[in-house]
């Protein structure tokens, strides 16, 4: 004799199937997505071998160093595969942090950012305007900068830094990266997720050239480094 579920006339024998293929259904989805994130990991941890650069499976405290661009946008999370080193720009030598960061049980944006030597007291948002930025809390509308949006939270401050130097240095790091944002003492920019090493690479160029424009080493300085260097080369 066929079971059925009472008022629905089906077989229960269907909706068990169905709940096993759903199960098996789910299972290779879970299986599918930790497999592209333990080869994820493997990828950023060759690349921070290489560079010679630390590497850590996560690190709930580094993203709650900042509160804008991005992590406003999702949230601080959890950063997750962390690289962190050090990278020659073409003022020097300059802090870098490369992690995604995931929050609400996914991974959202693979955040690279770069350290400068002083802090600056404006926060500046460059957003593509292909990206639904608006939040709850955003910072003011200044209005263009280059082919971005740019928000900020002193207009007086960030018309003084933003510069045709530093609009030239943005417009290099390209429109797949939603947003680049400058906050204290650093420069950083949002990348899709799975984005790969020599894309990273190319972005922390971008964002370090914006360092150099926000952030010049002074002449002495340099020339004391530049010293140095040929002093250790000999």
């Amino acid at each position: 004799m066929t079971t059925t579920l009472p008022g629905v006339g089906v077989p229960a024998w269907v909706w068990f199937l169905v709940a096993v293929v759903a199960g098996v259904a789910g299972g290779l989805f879970l299986l599918r997505d930790r497999a592209l994130l333990t080869s994820r990991n493997r990828e950023r941890r060759r690349w921070a071998a290489l560079r010679g650069w630390q590497f850590a499976e996560d690190d709930p405290a580094l993203p709650k160093q900042w509160s804008s661009g991005a992590i406003a946008y999702y949230g601080d999370g959890v950063a997750r595969d962390v690289v962190a080193g050090t990278t020659f720009t073409a003022d020097g030598r300059r802090k870098v942090y490369v992690f995604d960061l995931e929050a609400g049980g996914r991974v959202n944006v693979v955040v690279t950012a770069v350290q400068c030597k002083r802090v600056h007291s404006v926060v500046l948002e460059l957003w593509v305007p292909s990206t639904p930025f608006q939040r709850e809390h955003m910072p003011e509308l200044l209005g263009p900068v280059g082919q971005r949006y740019a928000f900020v939270s002193d207009i007086a401050a960030a018309r003084a830094l933003i510069t045709p130097d530093l609009v030239d240095a943005t417009e290099d790091i390209g429109q797949d990266v939603a947003v680049a944002w400058i906050e204290g003492g650093w420069v950083l920019a949002a990348a899709a997720p799975g984005s790969s090493p020599s894309r990273l690479e190319r972005l922390l160029r971008g964002i370090g050239e914006i360092a150099d424009v926000v952030d010049p080493f002074d002449k002495e300085e340099a020339a004391v480094r530049a010293a140095d260097v040929e002093q250790t080369d000999r």
